[in-house]
């Protein structure tokens, strides 16, 4: 039960799901969500930690870059089917479509991404 918890709390938060959308496509360094959202290192770092935390994301390095993404092989099978269940509310929403965008423009930049969970 507690983990149901802490997915669905990771989950009900609009940053969370715009970093999440991202994330649907591609993996992405702290630096690229700041690009994208506008808004601090710790900020996006905490938003970061309560999806990792929740079992919903992995890191890995690559060089001084810290990268993220979903870990699809590691979340249990309810975990996936809420995450799909999202990136299907998130399809064709305007500020979705948006963020994507941006990230399409963005660059990886030090030293922001080198900074992990």
């Amino acid at each position: 039960m507690r983990d149901l918890v802490k997915i669905l709390k990771s989950l009900s938060d609009e940053t969370r799901l715009r970093i999440l959308n991202m994330l649907f496509e591609r993996e992405c360094c702290v630096c690229e969500v700041i690009q994208v959202l506008g808004i601090s290192q710790p900020r996006v770092s905490h938003h970061l930690a309560a999806m990792y935390n929740a079992g919903l994301l992995k890191m890995r390095r690559q060089g001084l870059f810290a990268l993220y993404s979903i870990d699809w092989e590691g979340m249990g099978e309810y975990s996936a089917g809420l995450i799909k269940v999202v990136r299907k509310g998130l399809s064709g929403n305007k500020v979705a479509i948006e963020d994507l965008k941006k990230l399409a423009k963005t660059e990886r930049i030090l030293p922001a991404c080198a900074s992990p969970l």
